[in-house]
């Protein structure tokens, strides 16, 4: 097949998690289909890459589709109606397993495409995987971009062409100092790690000379003012701004900002998801091991504490994590960027 003009990523849609997730797959198709259109099919009428990550994809998803013939209703497959207003395209990666709607998007591929889908054991797929299937979202999700590419492809961190969101990372965290970012907040308590141990963090990384900074969100101010208290020498470009780009906010910013960070630490939440797109080195903090292998960051350089891994922790108590082995895993992923 000639270089591809258009491909056609099928899913079901995304909540912010799972949006979230798929930046670094979203990003690495970009570079590997560098001349093509990216249609994003949201089949079941709703994604975060048409409402709060549109920013964050501009340059990247040419084109939603979220309306029409799109494989939800049983009706679709029948050949009489025409899937994505009968539109080819010359590549089309399906990321969902369901058979009906597997041949719905297949009825997408142009003549001489190419058609990749993990439903019934990759038996509609033109390529099946080398090895065995991952169990990583992430890393499947890879998988897929390769086999369609027909080589490897790796995530890659979101490379952000929103100018604005450029100059707020630039104005908040200026050139110069050694940035180490800390986000330990989540939406679930249960998969916070102590707060008092991420302060004990940030003060080693103040007292070897670099800045900690504090991405903590509106709700989130008791702990800033714990924070403020502890290490005088962290920042927090969330809060208090007086920047000239305070409509540069939420998930864009904190993708902007992760690219100026020497390394980063998170909970199990979003912002570590973020930050891992953003293209910080990520020190993901982890309550079981199913969750942690299945729903990992796609950051480029990951290190990964899961408290049932360590005594006491068999409850998934995230105080199970030692602050020692936090502060090895940091200094590494400091010392590999540095």
């Amino acid at each position: 097949m000639s270089e591809p003009r258009s491909v056609l990523i099928y899913s079901m849609g995304e909540v912010i998690g799972d949006g979230l997730i798929k930046l670094p797959f979203i990003a690495s198709l970009r570079d590997a289909f560098p001349g093509a259109s990216l249609h994003w099919c949201a089949a079941k009428g709703a994604t975060v890459y048409s409402t709060s990550l549109k920013p964050i994809v501009e340059g990247l998803i040419d084109e939603v589709i979220d309306t029409g013939v799109t494989g939800v209703a049983l009706s679709d497959l029948l050949l009489l109606k025409r899937p994505f207003g009968g539109r080819g395209f010359d590549v089309v990666i399906d990321t969902q397993t369901n058979v009906r709607r597997a041949l719905v998007a297949k009825r997408a591929k142009a003549a001489g495409g190419v058609f990749v889908s993990p439903a019934a054991d990759f038996r509609f797929s033109d390529s099946k995987p080398a090895g065995p299937w991952p169990e990583a979202m992430v890393d499947r999700l890879q998988a897929l971009a390769s086999m369609a590419a027909g080589r490897r492809v790796e995530a890659r961190p979101v490379a952000l062409t929103d100018p604005r969101a450029l100059a707020a990372a630039a104005a908040l965290l200026p050139a110069g100092p050694a940035y180490v970012g800390f986000a330990p907040g989540s939406g679930g308590v249960v998969k916070r790690w102590p707060l008092d141990r991420y302060i004990a963090l940030a003060q080693a990384q103040a007292a070897q000379g670099r800045t900690p900074v504090f991405l903590l969100g509106p709700d989130e101010g008791e702990m800033a003012e714990a924070v403020r208290g502890a290490v005088p020498a962290a920042l927090f470009p969330e809060t208090g701004r007086t920047d000239a780009y305070q409509d540069v906010k939420g998930p864009l910013l904190v993708v902007a900002l992760a690219s100026r960070l020497l390394a980063a630490v998170a909970n199990d939440a979003g912002p570590g998801h973020m930050l891992a797109a953003g293209g910080a080195p990520l020190l993901s903090l982890q309550r079981d091991r199913r969750r942690a292998i299945k729903f990992h960051p796609a950051a480029q350089r990951l290190a990964m504490l899961i408290a049932e891994d360590f005594p006491g922790g068999e409850g998934l108590d995230m105080a199970a994590i030692p602050l020692d082995e936090a502060q090895r895993a940091l200094d590494a992923l400091v010392a590999s960027a540095a």
